[in-house]
């Protein structure tokens, strides 16, 4: 296990879930990894892990001086930054637009799309110029909301296809010196917090009543996807020799969400399906 090794990558929200899952993964595959995290004991637990390893900044990703100064501190103690992977997020748990008060929308628009889309923006342009002097890769975390409804309300949905145009935008923009690409996650339990605007910032995914049979059963493949179960996919497309024609892609880690119609009308494992012509 040596995709990265050598590389110095920069993760945001690496603190937990599948931010915390992406950087163990990179540090195993050999790299030295900075980490943007909010959590204190998030950064204490990293530091207490993997050592000098990692160098962990407490800040928020919203902030864009927070941003650059864990470009910085990065590039301090490790050199440089060959991979920017945003993982950082929030979720509107389901929130309706029927439902949500009039005089809340506009703080809860601001707060979600405060992490999830301009997060990410500031994060690469704080990296930016270490990444184009080393020809380096951009990995954001997208979600099956970006292609598919009912993987989160009015809010996050619109955002992760947000950041499915940054993605495409940024690979023409960037190309041929830097790629860009991201992560779909299907259904993960972790600890995805909602937003504070609408009450929900002491709910947790992992918490929601019943979360790992609605995941299965909405994938041909049944499976409950853990935060590990992502990370080599961060991995592949981090990589200048394993994914170097590979720009402005999505790819999803999500069970198979994109075939679902198939699934539920049987697929292979319904053998009163007609035979194929």
């Amino acid at each position: 296990m040596n995709a990265a090794n050598g590389k110095t990558v920069l993760v945001t929200g690496g603190g937990a879930g599948i931010g915390r899952a992406v950087v163990d993964r990179f540090i195993a595959e050999g790299a030295s990894v900075g980490v943007l995290e909010r959590s204190a004991a998030h950064v204490q637990d990293l530091a207490a892990a993997h050592g000098d390893r990692v160098c962990a900044v407490l800040g928020d990703a919203t902030s864009r001086a927070d941003n650059e100064r864990a470009v910085a501190e990065t590039v301090t103690a490790f050199g440089g930054v060959d991979v920017l992977v945003a993982c950082v997020g929030v979720f509107d748990y389901f929130a309706s637009i029927v439902d949500v008060p009039s005089e809340t929308v506009e703080e809860a628009f601001d707060e979600l799309y405060g992490t999830n889309v301009k997060g990410m923006v500031l994060a690469v342009k704080a990296a930016l110029p270490h990444l184009l002097a080393r020809d380096g890769a951009i990995v954001l975390t997208a979600s099956n909301a970006a292609f598919n409804t009912a993987g989160g309300g009015f809010l996050y949905t619109s955002s992760k296809f947000a950041v499915r145009g940054l993605v495409e935008q940024l690979a023409y923009e960037l190309a041929p010196k830097i790629r860009v690409n991201a992560v779909a996650p299907g259904g993960t339990p972790s600890d995805l917090p909602g937003l504070k605007s609408l009450g929900q910032d002491g709910l947790r995914l992992r918490d929601v009543p019943g979360i790992e049979s609605l995941i299965s059963g909405s994938n041909p493949l049944g499976v409950v996807c853990a935060p590990e179960d992502h990370a080599g996919a961060y991995v592949y497309l981090a990589s200048n020799e394993q994914a170097r024609t590979v720009t402005g892609t999505v790819l999803r880690s999500d069970g198979g969400l994109g075939v679902r119609g198939l699934a539920q009308a049987g697929g292979l494992t319904d053998t009163t399906a007609p035979a194929p012509a």
